[in-house]
């Protein structure tokens, strides 16, 4: 059986928290309403279905997110391109801060995580579009 990791989920999560730029829910839901910024959800398509969505969000699978941001990437999506702030959520937040310390370490600017995810989103009150 393997040791203990040296550097667990815990850690690492606080080490993001200290690099990237979180905002609540509420203030998300404000910023959202802006022309000049795009909420990004980066959770899976899966959890899209079952729980909805945030109306006019950008889906980037997680497992895509660096291919997708890169211009140098095959996989690369214009809107990433764009002079734009991103606000990046998954389900409960953990994902997202870890994927916008990804992103800010790549060089991008402009990321905001939002703190508790798409479950803090719905518990602000912020609109939720299904299918």
């Amino acid at each position: 059986m393997p040791g203990p990791l040296e550097r667990g989920y815990k850690v690492l999560l606080a080490e993001a928290d200290a690099e990237v730029e979180s905002i609540e829910a509420a203030d998300a839901i404000a910023l959202a309403a802006r022309g000049d910024v795009v909420v990004v959800d980066i959770r899976d398509p899966r959890e899209l279905e079952r729980e909805g969505r945030i109306p006019g969000s950008f889906h980037a699978p997680r497992g895509m997110l660096e291919f997708w941001v890169d211009p140098e990437s095959p996989y690369f999506k214009p809107i990433f391109g764009e002079d734009r702030t991103f606000i990046l959520h998954c389900a409960s937040g953990w994902r997202s801060l870890l994927a916008s310390q990804q992103l800010n370490r790549m060089g991008m600017a402009k990321i905001i995580n939002m703190k508790g995810g798409f479950s803090a989103w719905k518990e602000a009150g912020g609109p939720v579009e299904t299918r």
